[in-house]
């Protein structure tokens, strides 16, 4: 089981502490760890929910294949696109946190920073394609070294004297609560990683559902550590507006959340050393979801719901070369746009429709194959629905563009594409 808690740890700790709990702090204010804690228990429903599944159903694929067979090849689709709009997003948002702490590790100015995130994106696509894999020990370098950055932070900001904090005009109600749980939500949903690893461990019914609340219980105490120590230091507003300074023309060195507050707090060394540890995990969170993203395509690819081209390996049968490539255009295409809060936004929406869809075909499921009661996929099923529409108007707008566009694609791909049609007929 340790094995398992190191993967999931290596496939949350990134965006999410570095970036989103700065996105969270402008909504939810002072409440922040409330925030935290309600995105954990909700991501605790949700992670038993596909762990059900996967013990239920060991093959790779996720909720698009669960969807498949247990509702429809439709809603198979609509949970396999959402998965793939919610990763591509939240893989922009990684290659632009990536490009901002990056470029406060080297000290560069800040009117240069543009064209990095898709440079950052344009080299792990690379190492994907090269055949550079999140192997054991690589998984663990990468979760020691954002560990240990982020205890040098706690530390820091623990024992630093508080900086001046100007109080907050507006007090977060029940809506800012609720927005900032759904921009938190996103920041564990790697535990999807775990729940996925049906052919991967022993005892896939045992293991799965106590290595995704393990890992869930380690971030939950990470985050609301770094969450505390930085609401002490600085307060909500500053925590916020660091995040917004990203970037700024007007900083020598444009420190991204985290590395900011230390620097102002006069601790430049603590500043460099958390940027450091936040590129390493960033770079490792990247990487990790454009092999996971080309999976997906590829997968998409065999069934006919995707160009089969998406589906053909390189010569040693070992990477779906066209699907990586792919994958890592778009995340490029996105990550120009610069706008991580909408980005973020993006992500919550289509990841938490993702998990409603999850919690329905755990719903499907007979009562001998549920591990836990029905009560909880209820649970998750409506949190995420209501959760979904609390991000900002624009995300969620896109999202349900997104979705629509996908359904669209899906009709006329499989109406007009012989090898679609095909792809149906053969169950590939």
């Amino acid at each position: 089981m340790a094995g398992a808690v190191l993967i999931g740890l290596g496939s949350i700790l990134g965006t999410g502490v570095f970036v989103s709990l700065a996105l969270a702090a402008g909504p939810a204010g002072e409440a922040l760890p409330l925030a935290i804690l309600l995105a954990a228990l909700l991501a605790g429903a949700n992670g038993l929910s596909a762990a059900q599944l996967a013990a239920a159903m060991p093959v790779s694929g996720g909720t698009y294949e669960y969807g498949f067979r247990l509702l429809s090849p439709l809603a198979g689709f609509a949970a396999g696109w959402l998965f793939l709009c919610a990763k591509t997003a939240s893989a922009a948002a990684a290659a632009l946190g990536l490009a901002a702490y990056l470029a406060s590790v080297l000290g560069v100015e800040a009117d240069g920073l543009r064209g990095w995130p898709p440079l950052a994106v344009a080299l792990i696509t690379a190492a994907a394609l090269a055949g550079l894999r999140r192997s054991r020990w690589l998984n663990a370098l990468l979760v020691g070294g954002a560990l240990l950055s982020l205890l040098i932070f706690v530390a820091g900001a623990s024992s630093l004297p508080p900086l001046p904090i100007a109080p907050d005009l507006v007090r977060p109600g029940l809506g800012g609560v609720a927005q900032a749980t759904a921009l938190v939500f996103v920041a564990f949903t790697g535990y999807g990683r775990v729940a996925t690893m049906g052919e991967e461990v022993l005892r896939p019914e045992r293991t799965i559902p106590r290595a995704v609340l393990a890992t869930l219980v380690v971030v939950l105490l990470v985050y609301l550590a770094v969450a505390a120590s930085a609401l002490r230091l600085v307060g909500p507003s500053a925590l916020a507006a660091s995040l917004q300074q990203m970037g700024s023309a007007s900083a020598a060195a444009p420190a991204p959340p985290l590395a900011r507050l230390l620097l102002e707090a006069g601790w430049a060394w603590g500043s460099w050393f958390v940027a450091l540890g936040a590129v390493v995990a960033l770079a490792g969170v990247l990487l990790n979801l454009v092999l996971g993203l080309s999976r997906v395509w590829l997968a998409m690819g065999r069934r006919g719901d995707m160009p089969s081209q998406l589906a053909e390996l390189n010569p040693s049968a070992t990477s779906p070369r066209s699907a990586v490539l792919f994958s890592g255009l778009l995340i490029a295409l996105l990550s120009c746009s610069g706008r991580l809060e909408l980005t973020w936004g993006f992500s919550a929406f289509s990841v938490l429709i993702y998990y409603a869809i999850t919690n329905v075909c755990v719903l499907r499921l007979r009562p001998s194959q549920r591990q836990f009661p029905a009560v909880l996929a209820w649970l998750g099923l409506f949190s995420c629905l209501l959760l979904a529409f609390q991000v900002p108007a624009a995300a969620w707008r896109g999202g349900v563009l997104a979705l629509a566009l996908g359904l669209l694609w899906r009709w006329l791909f499989r109406r007009f594409s012989p090898a679609a049609g095909s792809a149906l007929t053969t169950g590939h």
